[in-house]
């Protein structure tokens, strides 16, 4: 897929208040311009993912795949706050020639749909035929059929919920303790700042996504007679360094607040009244050992739909199933995009 930058030279208003004069968005796009009427595919990205799917999701997307950026136009927006292009902390604020650390804006999902919007207009996209997003890829899907409940024709929310759950909060709270037990992360002298307690919030965090099950699978001690237990701890600490050689602790801090402001209802009457505005043709799909979103909430989510299917991948994995249970996801998602593959 090809890389793309789009600078928008216009202020962009964020919902809690704030202002910026000037927004770079990252997107990657299919290898060739976009032919208005072919088959749009809109992916959005998870929270420490990038714009490139075949990246994070190469099982999934690239030739010969069951998203194959030669029979469609896939599309894909880097977040808002994410370090891999699009505007954030991370970004160089022209008032003071430094990064913004925390002189950037809070944001909440609404504004980071708010800038692929744009992304979509500026590429003349007037429908998309299939958008699908896992995790809080899910909320920014959520949120744009809502907020654009003309464009999307077929959605599908993958490990995702219309709200944030207290028990994710709880989560993203003890993620942003662990930086701001970091001294060097309030400091801000630079990037490098928090990188020990970026660490430490990608280790709690891991632990929310997978499962006790898939943890003493992959993570059970070679020797019998072992004195102290450490291999768990061992890919702890290698998952914590590895976040922190390609993330930045400031980026993480924003995502994490953008996970909290997840509400589909705010503002709109209720989650109900807002997913009564909803004109795509949805899917839900829940992991059944999936904690943070539990298919209780994906089965109730259906429910509230005008017309939904629901779907569930069986996985030891918990809420990172949505990377490993390919297969499944495959024989899932295979018969909706049928309609698309006879274009």
């Amino acid at each position: 897929m090809k890389r793309h930058t789009l600078v928008i030279e216009e202020p962009f208003e964020f919902e809690e208040g704030g202002r910026l004069e000037r927004l770079e968005m990252v997107y990657h796009t299919s290898d060739r311009a976009y032919r208005p009427g072919e088959t749009v595919v809109w992916i959005c990205h998870a929270l420490t993912g990038n714009s490139n799917p075949e990246d994070w999701w190469p099982q999934l997307v690239g030739k010969g795949k069951l998203f194959d950026p030669d029979r469609y136009f896939i599309v894909c927006a880097a977040m808002l706050c994410s370090p891999y292009g699009a505007t954030g902390p991370a970004s160089v604020n022209p008032a003071t020639g430094k990064p913004y650390m925390f002189d950037f804006p809070r944001t909440t999902v609404r504004d980071i749909v708010a800038a692929e919007i744009l992304v979509r207009k500026h590429l003349g996209i007037e429908r998309i035929d299939l958008m699908l997003g896992p995790s809080i890829g899910g909320f920014q899907a959520l949120e744009w059929v809502i907020m654009e409940p003309e464009v999307v024709r077929d959605v599908v929310f993958l490990a995702t919920a219309t709200r944030v759950l207290p028990y994710m909060t709880a989560f993203n709270e003890s993620q942003r303790m662990a930086l701001e037990a970091d001294p060097t992360f309030r400091e801000a002298k630079d990037l490098t700042g928090g990188r020990k307690g970026l660490a430490c919030a990608r280790s709690i965090a891991l632990i929310s996504y997978r499962t006790y099950e898939g943890y003493n699978l992959t993570q059970r001690e070679k020797e019998e007679d072992t004195l102290f237990a450490d291999r768990a701890g061992s890919y702890q600490r290698y998952q914590g360094k590895k976040l922190v050689d390609r993330f930045d602790a400031y980026s993480y801090w924003y995502l994490t607040l953008a996970l909290d402001s997840q509400n589909v209802g705010r503002g709109r009457g209720g989650v109900e009244a807002a997913l009564a505005r909803i004109q795509a043709n949805c899917m839900m799909i829940s992991i059944d050992s999936d904690v943070l979103f539990p298919p209780s909430h994906g089965m109730a989510t259906v429910a509230a739909l005008k017309s939904a299917q629901y779907r569930e991948l069986s996985s030891r994995f918990g809420h990172d199933g949505f990377l490993i249970e390919t297969e499944q996801l495959t024989d899932i998602l295979l018969p909706f995009l049928e309609k698309y593959m006879k274009r």
